[in-house]
């Protein structure tokens, strides 16, 4: 594993980038579910990616997903927020999943989208049911006419330190929104896919280290993992890709609405030095038809990603990820 180096810490306001290594975030905590809304500034970033000198530029859209549909769970805010936008600036609309109570930060994102050209369509429902997860399915073949990508991105995390605090109740809840949802809205959008078509699942870091302190979140992250692996080797057959992102700690709603105040004050600890931004963790491969990839992107860790059915390390993955997003070939 690489060593951590010690980066001069930048304050969490200001003109410095946040994508400096130091950079720390600010101290504050929401209510759950946390909307982006409530959050001090400097907010979450969603269209700008870091550049070699700590600064930052707009992402450089090239038309990867011309016409495509897609479905984007979590869409209100975070990653999924993120993943909306620049999908909107890579030529592609979407249908954005969100709890009622975060609709403030899902009209936020629907206006994002619509400035880029595409449309956003919006859907408040808890995909904790699988009646609900059905209708998702439906609700975007009847507003979009078909549904070209499905991104799994809806987490829960609740911050607890022993397994004597972790009751049933949050056991079920988080698996239920963190791999039950995953599992059914694959098997019910699958039908409406073709070749070509693709599925990313947002898993994390967490299970490659075992963090104890997110013992029901940790594990449902690895299932996602496994349940990656298993469908993509399933689905590649007919053309249908089914990729994962676990990235590190990244900047999101859900970390002042679920860490403790200790945890936050760590959330840089990291080899890269500083905390990801959602737009860093934009899920990038849905137009390349040659990788069949589960591919963790994180702040340095080692992990154990699958290339062409054979294990490859991928060591400083934030790296690698900025250079594909600058459409660089590696």
């Amino acid at each position: 594993m690489s060593p951590i180096v010690q980066y001069t810490e930048k304050p969490a306001s200001g003109s410095q980038s946040q994508f400096q290594p130091g950079h720390r975030i600010p101290i504050q905590h929401l209510t759950k579910p946390g909307l982006q809304a409530d959050m001090e500034d400097p907010k979450p970033v969603s269209d700008y990616i870091p550049t070699e000198d700590g600064g930052y530029q707009l992402y450089k859209a090239a038309g990867k997903l011309e016409g495509k549909k897609a479905i984007i769970t979590g869409g209100d805010s975070g990653i999924g927020r993120a993943t909306a936008i620049l999908f909107g600036m890579e030529g592609a609309s979407s249908l954005i999943i969100y709890l009622p109570e975060e609709e403030k930060d899902a009209q936020e994102t629907k206006k994002r989208v619509e400035e880029t050209g595409q449309q956003c369509h919006c859907l408040a429902i808890d995909i904790r049911a699988k009646e609900n997860c059905r209708k998702v399915i439906d609700t975007a073949v009847q507003t979009m006419g078909a549904v070209d990508i499905l991104v799994n991105n809806a987490a829960f995390q609740n911050m607890l330190s022993d397994i004597s605090e972790l009751d049933e109740e949050q056991w079920e809840r988080t698996f239920d929104t963190n791999i039950h949802s995953f599992f059914y809205l694959s098997k019910y959008v699958l039908p409406h896919m073709k070749r070509g078509s693709t599925i990313i699942n947002c898993a994390s870091v967490n299970p490659y280290i075992g963090r104890g302190d997110l013992l029901d979140y940790t594990s449902t992250k690895g299932a996602i993992v496994a349940f990656t692996r298993a469908l993509s080797n399933q689905q590649i057959k007919k053309g249908i890709r089914v990729n994962c992102v676990c990235p590190g700690p990244i900047w999101t709603p859900l970390i002042p609405s679920t860490m403790h105040t200790s945890a936050m004050e760590q959330f840089h600890a990291v080899p890269i030095g500083r905390p990801g931004q959602p737009s860093e963790a934009f899920p990038w491969d849905t137009k390349n038809p040659a990788r069949v990839i589960t591919v963790s992107y994180n702040s340095g860790f080692y992990v154990l990603p699958r290339y062409k059915g054979k294990l490859r390390y991928v060591a400083d993955a934030f790296l690698h990820l900025q250079a594909t997003l600058r459409n660089r070939r590696i």
